[in-house]
């Protein structure tokens, strides 16, 4: 393969993994591209997991064989049966080298030195492949894991020009890692809240949208669950503000924990003692059962004085709903009327007859902190 060949195959991995638009896209990219760039027939990026001393792989792509998922929900390999990793890690790299690919073939020796147990060898038999060439992808000074490039039998076997450029290849890939991440921590960032670890406001304003969407397309049910934390402001005034915060903390996982009874809800904190729960699929009575659960649990929280909850759900007579405003409206109405009445259980819109009056006037509701109040303008 030519220089320029060579160089523009590398400007193309590196394009590919940058327009990825998650992780799994860039590890799909980076397989896709050093496969072709190497002319492989078969390529797998894998992660090396210290804690759990397995190579686990992340994707496969190419002429896959029986049992290689593309995305493989656990094909992972003891790190010990591959001991050129550790080898590689400790010896050479100790010594002051530099990462380095090697090349391994079907006709190779099943045990080239004693001790040495040859696994790729037989695993290169095993699926019909004649050769392949693995380069290790390091982050940060450290082993990440590897790019392995596969080619069938009765192809060339690889050569050292290739391995040198395999090299390249995965320094590329580490590239594209660390973008990767980066982009994931600011994601992070940007749809987190900082002190419960839940998702904020500006993700549960995309998802609802997305679930409205999802109603009006297939009628899933979509539900909210509202509730504010009693008594956070007679913690913070009492205690101190740091108690309070571990209030809101220890209310965040216990929402966390309820929220997980329903199959894809969205655990959220909206802002000061205000938090939701979005559910989409389950049934409105699913829903309410939950939110019973997580009143019961909060009121056995040491501090605060339980959560006034309320419910909208789409899964109930409460009306058409067609914005997102609409349906917080009506769980902010439950949520007050749960507050006023010092319930321990949720109230719910449309089976609470004086919720949906409440909601259509909703100036007769109280004003809300900031970002709620500007969430539920944005309608």
């Amino acid at each position: 393969m030519g220089e320029d060949v060579r160089v523009r195959a590398v400007v193309a991995l590196a394009q590919a993994m940058a327009a990825a638009p998650d992780p799994r896209g860039t590890w799909r990219a980076a397989a896709l591209g050093a496969r072709d760039a190497l002319g492989g027939s078969f390529a797998a990026l894998s992660v090396w997991e210290r804690e759990a001393g397995r190579l686990r792989v992340l994707v496969n792509e190419g002429d896959r064989v029986p049992g290689e998922a593309q995305f493989p929900d656990d094909e992972s390999y003891p790190v010990h049966q591959f001991p050129e990793i550790t080898e590689f890690l400790h010896e050479r790299w100790a010594g002051g080298g530099e990462p380095d690919a090697w090349v391994e073939t079907a006709e190779g020796p099943a045990s080239p030195r004693p001790g040495y147990c040859h696994q790729r060898v037989a695993a290169l038999r095993r699926r019909g492949r004649g050769c392949c060439v693995v380069a290790p992808i390091v982050l940060h000074g450290r082993a990440w894991g590897e790019l392995y490039v596969a080619r069938a039998q009765g192809q060339p076997v690889f050569d050292r020009a290739d391995a040198d450029f395999a090299t390249v290849l995965a320094s590329v890939v580490a590239a594209g890692i660390v973008q990767t991440e980066r982009l994931e921590e600011a994601r992070a960032l940007a749809f987190t809240d900082p002190l419960t670890g839940l998702a904020n406001r500006r993700l549960v304003d995309i998802r609802l949208d997305e679930a409205l969407e999802a109603h009006r397309v297939s009628e899933a049910v979509v539900s909210l669950v509202v509730c504010d934390v009693n008594g956070l402001k007679q913690v913070n005034d009492t205690h101190g503000h740091a108690t309070g915060d571990r209030l809101l903390e220890r209310f965040g996982c216990v929402l966390s924990r309820c929220g997980a009874i329903l199959p894809g809800t969205l655990a959220a904190r909206l802002g000061g003692d205000e938090f939701c729960l979005l559910s989409v699929g389950p049934t409105a009575d699913e829903v309410v059962r939950a939110a019973d659960e997580l009143c019961a649990r909060a009121a056995e929280l040491e501090y605060g004085a339980g959560v006034a909850c309320g419910v909208a759900s789409t899964g109930d007579p409460i009306g058409e709903i067609t914005s997102a405003r609409r349906l917080f409206r009506l769980a902010d109405a439950a949520q007050y009327r749960a507050k006023a009445a010092r319930a321990n259980k949720p109230v719910v819109a449309g089976r609470d007859e004086e919720v949906l009056p409440l909601a259509e006037s909703p100036h007769n509701l109280p004003p809300r902190t900031g970002d709620r109040r500007r969430f539920r303008g944005a309608g």
